[in-house]
This record gives C-alpha cells, sequence and structure tokens, in this order.
C-alpha cells in the first residue's frame, strides 16, 4: 500500500525523481514525461466524470480505466528487469482487450462515419475528446520512452503501455460520440468550413 502521510520530501529539489526500482532519474526523462502523460490523462476523464452527464455505465467504465491509468504509469515507472525481489504491476494482454470490447460495444449503434469529428456537441463528450487527446500525448510519450530505453530485460519499458494508450484513445473517440448519441449526434467536420473554396 502507498503511505501518504506527508505530501512535500524536499528529495526533487535536484531535479531528479525516483522510480519504481528505487534508482533516480532527471525529471526530464522520457519514462517519467510518459507516467505524467497517463497521469493528466486520468485528471482529464475525471472531468469527464464529474462534468459530463454521461451515462452510469459510461462512468462506471470510464473510473475503472483512470484506475487502469495508475496502473499503467506504475508500469512505466518500474523498469523491466530479469529478476525481481517484488514482482512489479505489468499492463497485460487482457487489459487491451478490454478496452476493444467496450470499443465494440459503445460503437454498435452508431452510424458510420463518413467524414471526421469535431469535439462538441455534449459537455461529456467534449471532456471525452480532450481526454483522447491527452491519451494520444501519452502513447507518443510511451513510445519515445521505448524509443530511449527499447523493451529488454535491463532497464526497458514494456510495450504493452503504448498498446494499452492507443486503445484507450481509440475508446475515448468511441465514447465522445456515445455521449452525443440521442442528443444531436455527432459535429462533423467540413472541409474549408463551408466557405466556397471557388478561386474567384
Amino acid at each position: 500500500m502507498v503511505v501518504l502521510s506527508r505530501i512535500y520530501t524536499r528529495t526533487g529539489d535536484d531535479g531528479t525523481t525516483a522510480l519504481g526500482d528505487f534508482s533516480r532519474t532527471a525529471k526530464t526523462d522520457p519514462r517519467l514525461q510518459a507516467y505524467a502523460d497517463c497521469d493528466e490523462a486520468g485528471a482529464a476523464i475525471g472531468v469527464a466524470i464529474a462534468c459530463g452527464d454521461l451515462p452510469d455505465e459510461m462512468a462506471t467504465l470510464l473510473q475503472r480505466v483512470q484506475n487502469d491509468l495508475f496502473d499503467v504509469g506504475a508500469d512505466l515507472c518500474n523498469p523491466l528487469a530479469s529478476s525481481y525481489e517484488h514482482p512489479p504491476l505489468r499492463v497485460q494482454d487482457a487489459w487491451v482487450d478490454e478496452l476493444e470490447q467496450a470499443c465494440d460495444t459503445f460503437g454498435e449503434p452508431l452510424a458510420t462515419l463518413r467524414s471526421f469529428v469535431l469535439a462538441g456537441g455534449t459537455v461529456g463528450s467534449a471532456h471525452l475528446h480532450v481526454a483522447r487527446t491527452v491519451a494520444r500525448r501519452a502513447e507518443r510519450s510511451a513510445w519515445a520512452a521505448i524509443a530511449t530505453y527499447g523493451t529488454g530485460e535491463d532497464g526497458g519499458v514494456n510495450p504493452l503501455t503504448a498498446r494499452y494508450l492507443n486503445r484507450l484513445s481509440d475508446l475515448l473517440f468511441v465514447l465522445g460520440r456515445a455521449a452525443n448519441h440521442g442528443r444531436g449526434g455527432d459535429v462533423l467536420w467540413v472541409p474549408g468550413g463551408g466557405r466556397d473554396q471557388r478561386e474567384s
């Protein structure tokens, strides 16, 4: 269990922070950026839940995802090793499968898209699209960490973290559409903003 008896520690005042294996790294480390972006994605999802008037089934799923994002962050902050005194939490293939199943479930009643979607419509949908963009950034950050450290058992990064974040952004896109379903529908991109594109 995590014990947070005092929030400030002063140990990071030199620009470093502790990883899950108790080694220290710079706060500009790509690995740290990746799990910080996961934290931001979870916070954005929290705003969508709190302010978005989302259906109970969707809110429950999103709360599970918020928990998962802490787990993804825990994985990212713990370098891969060949053995551990205490095996760390790692993202599993089944977690990705669950996101895909949720995409299918919430996407099934939605109309086929014939244009890109703009963030908007209901408040919940708009917030979910913001969360989607943060999840996309978290995925890019995870791939940057993988590019830096590799995926080997000598300090590498679990590639399933990036796969999870990719599917999460897909799910948030679907949920953004589902939040508008029956409430005015998608807000669609109009190339050129509907302007007359003919040259004068």
